[in-house]
């Protein structure tokens, strides 16, 4: 009487030409019984499940090799070339006598890469002046802020003479692809000239893709091959519509065009103080800047 086995074989040959792929074993699959004396049908079980498990691990196998991701370079969005410049319209919004009043104060402001510069940490990075004029762009242009942007395989930095340190841009390009833009931000970093709370725990802040890369409109100017970074849009009783209870309004959004850069911006902290009781009234404090290109090289 000959002894009882059950032996499974993959036919990794089919047609005889070739040994196939793991993808292909899923489609050619055969379970062969050498049973001599029984058929493999007496044996329900094992026939029930060793194809499914054969089955599962090579579909795990064929999902593997089908799984690709190609992602745009974070540096085509914020390309840093010597003598590149970018002018925008920027409206400043600015409380004044004490909070009580708003004010939107109109300029052009250009941004030019002045020269490629070692940053803080020892890395390859680009100076960038900016410099001001008034809103149709006749008066000469005066002096302003100079930063650094500093390239990386995998991000996009930017160091503000006032030490703030940004992650602008971080890789993969991908829809909904979250980072900690503020994470070498300091707590409270902008008192004690705004005394809000806007700036508590900004290196929580989740920045992210919104979409992929499309069109972009604002003001007549016409913008392609935009990528959205959603950086905070939180408020409080915005509009003010119980004027006897606090406000605020934290909103940060940033629009990149593909071998351009920023095209535009939307930066707004404040907040409402009621001031109930006190005679001088309520107030605000703390300011917002709007900015969209409309120049380039």
């Amino acid at each position: 009487m000959f002894p009882r086995f059950l032996f499974v074989a993959l036919n990794v040959h089919a047609a005889g030409k070739r040994q196939l792929s793991p993808c292909e074993y899923c489609q050619y699959l055969k379970l062969n019984s050498l049973n001599l004396e029984k058929p493999l049908m007496k044996f329900p079980i094992f026939s029930r499940l060793l194809p499914a498990a054969f089955a599962a691990l090579l579909l795990v196998s064929c999902d593997d090799e089908k799984e690709t991701f190609v992602t745009d370079n974070v540096n085509d969005y914020r390309p840093a070339v010597v003598g590149k410049y970018i002018t925008y319209r920027l409206d400043s919004m600015v409380f004044t006598n004490f909070g009580r009043d708003v004010e939107i104060r109109k300029y052009q402001v250009k941004h030019v890469v002045d020269a490629q510069i070692t940053d803080n940490e020892g890395r390859p990075a680009y100076r960038i002046f900016t410099y001001l004029s008034d809103s149709t762009g006749t008066q000469p242009w005066q002096p302003g802020k100079t930063y650094t942007v500093t390239p990386l395989s995998d991000q996009v930095e930017i160091f503000a003479e006032d030490n703030r340190r940004y992650i602008k841009l971080h890789m993969p390009v991908r829809n909904n692809f979250t980072w900690k833009g503020n994470k070498f931000v300091p707590d409270n970093t902008y008192n004690p000239l705004y005394p809000f709370s806007n700036d508590d725990n900004m290196q929580d802040w989740d920045f992210f893709y919104d979409g992929e890369p499309g069109t972009f409109s604002y003001k007549g100017n016409n913008y392609s091959n935009v990528l959205t970074v959603e950086q905070i849009d939180e408020s409080l009783n915005v509009p003010i519509t119980s004027p006897t209870s606090y406000a605020s309004k934290s909103r940060g959004i940033e629009k990149y065009s593909k071998n351009i850069g920023l095209v535009y911006k939307e930066y707004e902290l404040w907040e409402y103080q009621p001031n109930t009781g006190n005679p001088a009234g309520p107030y605000k404090v703390g300011f917002g800047v709007t900015m969209w290109m409309i120049d380039h090289n």
